[in-house]
């Protein structure tokens, strides 16, 4: 397993900087087989690292995500242990913003089991998610709801989320640049969102998994600086690593017996 992750790890390294790979160069360069390589292409392309293209891949698209169900289920355990971190890192009678994202919906998840939180949010799976709560306060940014994934953004969200000052944002991402540590997304309005979180927030928790490390969006929201933790699932690569200690990012990798409780 280390093996194949390596070279696909070796694979993505190739992609970002020749634009194109080819099965069969790929295949001399690394003595496997066309198949074997067509399996480490189709995992990343599964994880929406690369796109497919005749004899070969490149990177995924910078301007359009993956479809919202397929995004529910990709990485889904990952995602789930990666919210039973940071859940723990949330004390009870606290506030916090919780923005768009499948990842912060599994956060939202795993609060369940605390008490008395105050929270505002952008997401209305997260809203129906947690206002079932009676000891939980759930507020709701005003705006425009996206039929795709339920997220609300727009003028209003953001005036909304500016009337506060909480203990924790929450926030998710599509991507981190690897190089530099920019926090990269899809959607210009729901980035706009996400930013007012972060200057509204006193201690910001991202939440991302291995795949969102290097991987390729239009839109920047922000740096590695302005984020207080990183929770993720794996160690990321030795050049995003020096840019969160640059940053003096707290770095929190969940264990593969990471479970909410």
């Amino acid at each position: 397993m280390a093996g194949s992750e390596q070279r696909r790890a070796r694979i993505v390294d190739l992609v970002r900087r020749q634009g194109f790979v080819s099965i069969e160069a790929l295949s001399q360069l690394f003595g496997v087989t066309p198949q074997t390589i067509r399996r480490d292409i189709n995992t990343l392309c599964d994880q929406a690292i690369l796109q497919r293209h005749h004899g070969g891949a490149a990177l995924a698209s910078s301007v359009e995500n993956i479809a919202y169900p397929e995004r529910q289920v990709l990485c889904i355990e990952e995602k789930r242990r990666i919210a039973a971190l940071l859940a723990r890192h949330i004390p009870d009678h606290a506030s916090l913003f919780i923005n768009i994202g499948t990842t912060t919906e599994e956060v939202a998840k795993a609060l369940l089991r605390h008490q008395g939180l105050h929270v505002i949010t952008n997401n209305l799976h997260v809203a129906a998610l947690l206002a079932g709560k009676p000891d939980f306060q759930v507020i709701v940014a005003a705006g425009v709801v996206r039929a795709r994934d339920r997220g609300i953004v727009g003028e209003a969200a953001i005036d909304l989320i500016r009337q506060f000052r909480v203990d924790y944002g929450v926030i998710g991402i599509s991507g981190i640049d690897v190089e530099d540590g920019a926090l990269l997304d899809f959607d210009y309005q729901e980035v706009r969102v996400a930013q007012a979180i972060i200057a509204n927030s006193r201690q910001v928790y991202l939440a991302a998994d291995h795949t969102k490390f290097g991987r390729n969006a239009s839109v920047r929201l922000g740096s590695l600086e302005d984020i207080d933790a990183l929770f993720t699932d794996a160690l990321p690569p030795p050049s995003l690593l020096r840019c969160l200690e640059r940053a003096e990012v707290a770095l929190h990798v969940a264990r593969t017996d990471e479970r909410a409780g």
